[in-house]
């Protein structure tokens, strides 16, 4: 049976992955940057100050922004920035490098968008917690809630089931050298894992705001000093990326092609902009106006990518094992021992541990979220818990080659539907953007005044913005605005 469906989801995948996702979300990219004005690059200082300064919330039963921006980055940043990244520079030479910084820095648009309509369009849990995401905005906005069904059991395969168990077998892969039982380390990571998302929404944020900072900060420090380390070869480095991302001396011109391709696969697939699945986290916040959360999402991609991903390509180009004939997370765990010593492979085992751990627990949610989008009922969603659980356990001991195509397949299907729809929702985007823009250039702190936007009100929860409209605005100052495929 596998050697029927094997050679399917390949094909599936170089169709997805080669040709159609690639020439979507670059494009997507472009026609974000710039029909927002290049809001990464105009917004990027107030995007840092709104992470910084929105840690809490006025009710402590609500999920701050910042606990939503830690959630996306947990699930964000995993194990593919340290294996993934070095496939990628093994493939695509330095000059992959370049190419990632490039599609992060495109991307992030995208993220802004994706993340406003999630904010726009979710749904109030009634106990001081939102949920939304892709799902909801294609129901709500679209009215299509067939294509919203169809992007969430794809989320639920891809993250919830497969993705988890990819994290655990990394895990459990990483500890073998320990004379560590897989099964037993598979035990544990369900055992923990259950105490977490058992509690919800609020327990996962909170846990993601404790240890992503420390994670992601913890792994900049250790490449910082391999920096330091060789900070003589710095200049020829830069030189060695740019250089090998233009290099067009190649007969055939398959250097250039190589780094262009695995850059832009690793940077797409790492920090996930316009996949549709950080939206899921960006809902759940309580802010006072979408684009608020809209900087953050903008924000996690700069952090997978421009930072964490960069920290591995470091790591390795500094180290000058390029050429060992390793890939993948052996060439990290060797690049860094060679940099620091035997226990350098330590710090890898730890670092897979806490980058796939905090992974494991924020794709549970993002299915968590999906699955109440279908049914919204408390013994199927226990059973859920239950199943990602035993996927945690099973992925320990278990080869997933078929499994890790199976959701590369799902998560290109999302990325697929949520990119067609916030391309047609991208007018609802650039007007609350404008509002966000007009608010700060008048020195007010922006506040969402869905009266402003009354054509929302055929389509987005009313009372999850009430709270910020209370006298704010009166109706005869609502701005008559629709965008062209809403109809009356």
């Amino acid at each position: 049976m596998n050697e029927f469906i094997a050679p399917i989801i390949d094909s599936l995948n170089n169709l997805l992955y080669g040709s159609v996702l690639i020439y979507l979300l670059v494009g997507g990219g472009i026609f974000f940057t710039v029909r927002t004005r290049f809001v990464q690059f105009r917004r990027f200082g107030l995007a840092i100050k709104t992470m910084m300064g929105s840690r809490t919330t006025a009710n402590k039963s609500q999920i701050s922004p910042f606990q939503a921006f830690c959630t996306s980055l947990a699930a964000r940043i995993g194990t593919g920035n340290m294996a993934g990244v070095a496939v990628a520079i093994y493939l695509g030479g330095a000059g992959a490098v370049f190419w990632m910084w490039f599609i992060a820095l495109l991307g992030m648009a995208t993220s802004l968008a994706e993340n406003v309509l999630a904010q726009i369009y979710k749904t109030n849990n009634g106990d001081g917690t939102y949920r939304g995401g892709p799902a909801y905005y294609i129901e709500k906005a679209l009215g299509q809630r067939w294509l919203g069904v169809t992007f969430s059991i794809s989320l639920i395969i891809a993250f919830g089931f497969a993705f988890n168990s990819v994290q655990s077998n990394s895990i459990a892969a990483a500890f073998s050298s320990y004379g560590i039982e897989p099964s037993l380390i598979g035990i544990a990571l369900a055992v923990v894992s259950a105490l977490i998302i058992f509690g919800g929404i609020r327990s996962i944020s909170k846990v993601a705001e404790m240890i992503v900072p420390v994670m992601a900060l913890s792994y900049l420090a250790i490449a910082l000093i391999v920096v330091l380390m060789n900070v003589t070869e710095l200049p020829s480095v830069f030189k060695l990326i740019f250089s090998s991302a233009f290099d067009f001396t190649s007969a055939t011109g398959g250097a250039i092609g190589a780094a262009v391709v695995n850059g832009i696969k690793r940077g797409l697939f790492s920090n996930e902009a316009g996949m549709g699945s950080s939206p899921n986290a960006a809902a759940a916040a309580h802010s006072t106006h979408p684009v608020n959360q809209g900087l953050m999402g903008m924000l996690g991609v700069f952090v997978d990518t421009i930072v964490v991903c960069t920290a591995t390509a470091a790591i390795i180009l500094m180290s000058g094992m390029l050429d060992s004939g390793l890939t993948g997370i052996e060439l990290t765990q060797a690049a860094l021992s060679s940099q620091v010593g035997s226990w350098g492979g330590h710090l890898v085992a730890l670092a897979i541990l806490l980058f796939a751990f905090t992974s494991i627990i924020a794709n549970y949610y993002y299915g968590e979220s999906n699955l109440r989008f279908i049914n919204d009922n408390k013994g199927i969603l226990i059973a859920y818990r239950v199943a990602v659980l035993a996927m945690v356990i099973w992925g320990s001991v278990s080869s997933l080659p078929t499994v890790w195509n199976f959701a590369d397949v799902a998560m290109g299907v999302m990325a697929l539907i949520n990119m067609v729809a916030i391309c047609v929702l991208s007018s609802i985007v650039i007007q609350v953007l404008k509002d966000y823009d007009e608010q700060l250039d008048n020195g007010m702190t922006p506040v969402f005044n869905r009266r402003k936007f009354p054509f929302l009100d055929k389509t987005m929860d009313k009372d999850v913005w009430q709270e910020h409209n209370n006298g704010s605005t009166t109706d005869s100052e609502a701005i008559d605005v629709k965008p062209a495929f809403i109809t009356d």
